[in-house]
Parts: C-alpha cells; sequence; structure tokens
C-alpha cells in the first residue's frame, strides 16, 4: 500500500507518522506538502499528521483547512479514498467538513500530554475491525484543544451509523466520567464519517508503535487500517 503524509507549517508529527510507515510497518510513503495541488493518484491512504498547523491560530485547524491540497483531500474522500487524521490532522478533518462535530478547550483549559486507555466502539471500520476484544489500548494525548462535541442529534446518528470509533476508558476497558481526560462528550476519542472512510483521533498511535518504546497498541490500529483496505481490495 502507498501512503501519503500531508505536511503543513507546524506540523511536527510528520516524521514520526512516516517513520513508522515505513520502518516499522513496512508500506511505502510519501510526504504532501501543503501547498501542492495533487498528489500520486496510487496513494490508498492520506494521513494528516499532529502538530500546530499554523500555530493553531483563530482555532486548531481553522486555517490548515484552507490550504490548496485539502481541496484536494476533500475531493479524494469524496471519492472513496481513506483519510486518516491524528490530533490536529482530527482537528483538520472536522473544520474541513469531512468529519462531524468540533474539537473544544479540554475542560481543564490546560495542555493534557499523558497516556490514555481507548476501547473500540463500532466494530467495523477499518481503524477498529482487527482489534483486541478483551483489552484496552494504551495510547498516548498531547493536545490542547481535544474535548470533542457534537449536538444530540448527531450522537444520535452517529451511534446508528456506527461513527464512533474510540472512547476513552480506564485499564480495564470500563468508560466513566473519571477516565475522559478533556471532557469530550460521551468519551469519544475518535470518529469517522458516514462512509466510513474518514476517520479521526486525539490519541497518537505514531507514538506507540515501536518496540524500543514499550508499547506497540498504537500499532494495532495502523495493523488494522492495512488489513482491512487489502481485504477490500482483493
Amino acid at each position: 500500500m502507498k501512503f501519503g503524509v500531508v505536511v503543513f507549517p507546524g506540523s511536527n508529527c510528520d516524521q514520526d507518522t512516516v517513520y513508522v510507515i515505513k520502518e516499522i510497518l513496512e508500506q511505502e510513503v510519501v510526504t504532501l506538502w501543503h501547498k501542492e495541488t495533487d498528489f500520486d493518484p496510487n496513494i490508498d491512504v492520506i494521513i494528516l499528521p499532529g502538530g500546530f498547523s499554523y500555530g493553531d491560530y483563530l482555532r486548531s485547524g481553522a486555517l490548515a483547512k484552507f490550504s490548496p491540497i485539502m481541496n484536494r483531500v476533500i475531493d479524494f474522500a469524496n471519492n472513496g479514498g481513506y483519510v486518516f487524521g491524528i490530533c490536529n490532522g482530527f482537528q483538520i478533518l472536522c473544520e474541513s467538513g469531512l468529519l462531524p462535530g468540533a474539537l473544544l478547550h479540554n475542560t481543564s483549559q490546560k495542555f493534557i500530554c499523558k497516556n490514555v486507555h481507548l476501547v473500540p466502539d463500532s466494530k467495523n471500520t477499518a481503524l477498529t475491525k482487527y482489534l483486541p476484544r478483551d483489552r484496552a489500548l494504551k495510547v498516548p494525548i498531547a493536545h490542547g484543544e481535544g474535548r470533542y462535541y457534537a449536538d444530540k442529534d448527531t450522537l444520535a446518528q452517529m451511534r446508528i451509523n456506527g461513527q464512533i470509533l474510540f472512547r476513552y476508558c480506564d485499564e480495564s476497558g470500563v468508560v466513566s466520567e473519571s477516565a475522559n481526560p478533556n471532557g469530550s462528550v460521551e468519551n469519544i476519542a475518535g470518529v469517522c464519517n458516514e462512509r466510513h472512510n474518514v476517520f479521526g483521533m486525539m490519541p497518537h498511535p505514531e507514538r506507540a508503535s515501536d518496540d524500543e518504546l514499550g508499547n506497540t497498541d498504537g500499532r494495532l490500529i495502523f495493523e488494522s487500517m492495512i488489513k482491512y483496505i487489502r481485504e477490500l481490495s482483493n
């Protein structure tokens, strides 16, 4: 498979993501500068990495959505291409209208950087289908605006459509208010669009993919996506 990682001014997780895809997952990967207006049609997955695009001025992701390459990313997604936004990438996808809802300031009004635990909610998406069901995943977060919000009607429709990817939980897999690090509605840590080809999550799976770090739970998310897309295309 071939991945494209978009690089915005202020991206700081792009090379981490490239490293995981190329060296850990052994997939082909190219970087895509935000000013480009097109990319290789053979790319299977576009990743919008974490960071602070445009310094998070106005709102996180609010300026990045106007980058020239986003027109192409939106067309790619609308034509069924797979797009995955991590942290700031998730914020950009919400700002661009490719994902429902919005990311607001953490209820603590502080930047939070720590390991959290997740359980998959929707079981049949590319990111979640092949994840273990018997335990919670440990994946780090690092954000100041990670509180997911959507109105009640939108949330109800998302639950029906299986669009909620992950919820924050404790290490035993119990979803509770005390396990919610940022105040996200219904403990939501990641969502997808109605067609299940655009994904966003606040935790950083690329930071939990290398054996050297002592935690590879994030790698399972990438591996699930690769296996799902391969099987679908065969």
